[in-house]
């Protein structure tokens, strides 16, 4: 049988929540004089440090000075009041954008909230991504996203209010710190947020597997820096889970992850493990992809192989010599052909990728509901501690953690349509 793409316009589903919040927070505001125009929501921004072209530069960047949709010059209906960076390095841009634009810099967590006993904020961003962390033995960057997530727990808990936090990237390094992450925000009952830009960028061509898809096999390939591998590592897991979350069943959880290195990569699909047609339809619709032939090229190549509890299977390959971007294809069954499409992420200094996350993050600011489940996040989190762990192990792992369970929406949010204009 084969399966349509569908197309419908994500964006202008963002566009049609956030006129809705407006349009709510207009009435709320009838008793005020005619002509008085109502404050706008207000955010706080946790940053591990502010620097040029640090994620925190490029998303509460956004937050200040706006960014082009559609052609034109969007500025979100929110305003940034405080911000708190962990780190102020010598190329440290935090003091000088907070007096340009009249923000307070706070000196931690709790003033940038409102105070240790009040919370004077609608949203909080939390971008703890980039600066000097340790790497502990598995190769993981100790970013403190739960520690300074626990200071806003604290907040909410001694004010009795809570509001939506959208977490950078994964949620911890630590599969058990993320998981207790998402249960804190169940008891409070306020919305988070977390993960990738790649979700939701621009996919060439345009591909949104209806849900019920019957995924048998799903592949990303990327090539990034292999000295710290789950840097990168997280964006593939998660390019590939928003793909393969769609199919039958819904998400039902993983069973096994193992990574692999160098020869053992090209004897786990030897041995039938991963698909090479995959790669090379991956491959085919990737404008990175390099001349010659993948084993010929790439000397070191990294694999994270997921066995789903469904039977499915999923791939992510960093093959550095032979691609850059990101791309994914998938089998379906009844369909001749693979799926394919290229994520597309317009280059620094603009990082036009952030526009798409920044979009995002309005949305669920405005509705207090994320776009898609934070059990994706949790999952691809936790699926890359286990295979940190399965690396330095050199075995397969297992565990209970993995059996993350939930249904993914009927559009996921990413944009379409025109990635260079504006």
């Amino acid at each position: 049988m084969q399966h349509q793409v569908e197309t419908r316009n994500g964006a202008d589903l963002l566009l049609m929540k956030r006129r809705r919040f407006l349009a709510s927070s207009l009435v709320a505001a009838a008793p005020l004089a005619r002509g008085v125009t109502p404050p706008l929501p207000r955010v706080a921004a946790i940053n591990s440090i502010y620097r040029f072209k640090s994620h925190a530069y490029h998303i509460a960047g956004r937050f200040i000075h706006g960014y082009h949709r559609g052609g034109e010059l969007h500025r979100p209906p929110f305003q940034l009041v405080r911000i708190y960076n962990d780190q102020s390095p010598p190329d440290d841009l935090g003091p000088e954008v907070c007096r340009e634009h009249g923000i307070e810099l706070s000196r931690d967590v709790a003033g940038a909230l409102g105070g240790a006993a009040s919370l004077d904020v609608d949203a909080v961003l939390l971008i703890i991504e980039h600066g000097d962390y340790p790497v502990n033995q598995l190769g993981q960057v100790e970013y403190p996203r739960y520690e300074h997530f626990e200071e806003i727990l604290k907040v909410f808990r001694v004010s009795g209010r809570s509001v939506p936090v959208f977490v950078d990237k994964h949620l911890s390094y630590d599969h058990e710190k993320a998981a207790r992450m998402v249960a804190a925000s169940r008891e409070l009952g306020f919305g988070l947020m977390a993960g990738s830009s790649l979700p939701v960028v621009w996919r060439v061509p345009e591909l949104l597997p209806p849900l019920e898809t019957p995924f048998r096999e799903g592949l990303v390939c990327f090539g990034f820096e292999r000295a710290t591998p789950e840097i990168y590592l997280f964006h593939a897991l998660e390019a590939l889970q928003c793909q393969l979350e769609r199919r039958k069943g819904g998400e039902t959880g993983v069973h096994r992850v193992t990574f692999l290195e160098g020869g053992a990569v090209w004897k786990a699909a030897d041995e039938g493990k991963w698909s090479p047609a995959l790669l090379e339809a991956a491959l085919r619709v990737n404008p990175s992809r390099n001349y010659g032939t993948v084993r010929g090229q790439v000397r070191k190549p990294q694999a994270i192989l997921i066995e789903y509890r469904d039977g499915t299977r999923g791939t992510v390959l960093n093959l550095v010599e032979a691609v850059s971007d990101f791309s994914f294809a998938g089998s379906v069954e009844g369909r001749p052909e693979p799926l394919a499409t290229w994520y597309v992420l317009p280059a620094p200094p603009g990082a036009r990728f952030f526009d798409a996350l920044t979009w995002n993050i309005e949305s669920f600011f405005a509705s207090g509901k994320p776009p898609y489940p934070v059990e994706r996040t949790l999952l691809t989190g936790t699926l890359l501690d286990f295979a940190m762990h399965s690396l330095a192990r050199g075995e397969s792992m297992s565990g209970a953690a993995l059996a993350i369970q939930y249904r993914p929406p009927q559009d996921d949010g990413h944009l379409r349509g025109d990635f260079v204009g504006g």
